[in-house]
């Protein structure tokens, strides 16, 4: 069992909370039998509650972080059909094409599910760039939605409507294209998605690789999809993922938080729970996370895409046994768990307060 358990360090950690420990607690991993992992959370709950943080069946599992009051009312009002406040919203990123990658994202996930209103949009504005972004993205998404999550079975016939709705999304994604601005990386982005489902040769996938680099040449997003694209359970290895995070991350200039990518890398190569621990304090791993640190630090304060960086780095740290230091990670981003590496687990909400309700006693001890 990995981590520090109920018969080392945990009883002294519940006893400056005034609890009770049980017998054979969860470990850092949560594993152990059911019922101490139910005794270990509720005293876990209950130790936590008192230092401010949200309580796990409060959580959000949707967002990373806050929504934006001009979002929510973007989305509160093409809920009622009026498109022309998404054509607006979309406008109003100008060519900041981090952000415009953000709204259309958003949109497209409301599209996919009610496409209504975006139908009203591209009837009112035949050949509309963004309305034709949008479509494409909301394209992707439904596509990957009909594939399911990762780890779920899946039928022969959900995998044929995965690709065949891939392709119309790829057709979708190239009429945006052409409908853009010349200097718009996202329509390309947005292909991304579209690359790693149907499995893009290498080759292809550095054309379009190619394509992004040439308008936007360190766009985070663009470079998170990639690191997935070239992770072993895509078309790649550990070794392609992680080189070309490295280089990436190398390459950039401190603040633009490439430093995540490598973090994503040294995830995506996790091997089962139990091993966490010694995956996590190699030293290579160690230095991407203190190499991380210091890119955050250097971001530009409000910059939005630090939440993806804090959820990531959270995670790393707690199992490095850096709990002061994860702490001040949960706390910037508490309430919220949809981003990695709470959303590849099947209860996000479990797995992070797991991890956050422990370095936080483990943290208030020492202090």
């Amino acid at each position: 069992m990995s981590g520090r358990t109920a018969r080392g360090l945990l009883p002294a950690v519940l006893g400056v909370f005034g609890v009770r420990p049980v017998r054979q607690a969860a470990s850092r991993s949560g594993g152990g039998p059911a019922w101490a992992q139910e005794q270990e959370r509720a005293a876990q709950a209950g130790a936590v509650g008192a230092l401010g943080f949200v309580p796990e069946g409060e959580l959000d599992t949707v967002h990373d972080q806050p929504v934006t009051a001009d979002e929510a009312a973007c989305l509160g009002a093409v809920a009622c059909g009026d498109w022309g406040a998404a054509a607006d919203w979309v406008a109003a990123a100008g060519r900041d094409w981090e952000e415009r990658r953000r709204r259309v994202g958003v949109l497209a996930g409301s599209a996919a599910h009610d496409g209504a209103w975006l139908a009203a949009w591209k009837a009112a504005r035949p050949g509309d760039a963004a309305a034709a972004l949008v479509g494409a993205d909301a394209a992707v998404r439904a596509a990957w939605d009909v594939r399911g999550a990762r780890g779920a079975a899946r039928t022969q016939e959900q995998f044929r409507l995965f690709r065949e709705l891939l392709l119309a999304a790829q057709r979708a994604a190239h009429a945006a294209q052409e409908a853009a601005d010349p200097a718009d990386p996202v329509p390309y982005v947005v292909e991304q998605g579209v690359g790693t489902g149907l499995g893009y040769p290498h080759e292809r996938y550095e054309e379009l690789w190619g394509r992004i680099t040439a308008r936007a040449p360190r766009l985070l997003c663009a470079h998170t999809a990639a690191v997935e694209y070239w992770t072993a359970r895509c078309r790649g290895s550990h070794e392609l993922a992680l080189g070309f995070a490295r280089r990436a991350a190398e390459g950039a200039r401190p603040g633009e938080l490439l430093g995540l990518l490598p973090l994503i890398a040294y995830f995506e190569d996790e091997s089962g729970e139990q091993g966490l621990q010694d995956h996590y304090r190699r030293p290579e791993v160690v230095e991407a996370v203190d190499a991380a640190l210091a890119d955050l630090a250097a971001a530009a304060p409000g910059d939005r895409r630090t939440a993806a960086m804090r959820h990531m780095l959270a995670w790393m740290l707690f199992w490095q046994d850096r709990d002061a230091e994860a702490v001040e990670q949960f706390r910037a981003v508490d309430g919220y768990v949809g981003a990695l590496p709470w959303t590849r687990h099947a209860r996000p909400e479990r797995r992070y307060a797991h991890a956050r309700d422990w370095a936080a006693r483990v943290a208030a001890r020492r202090a």
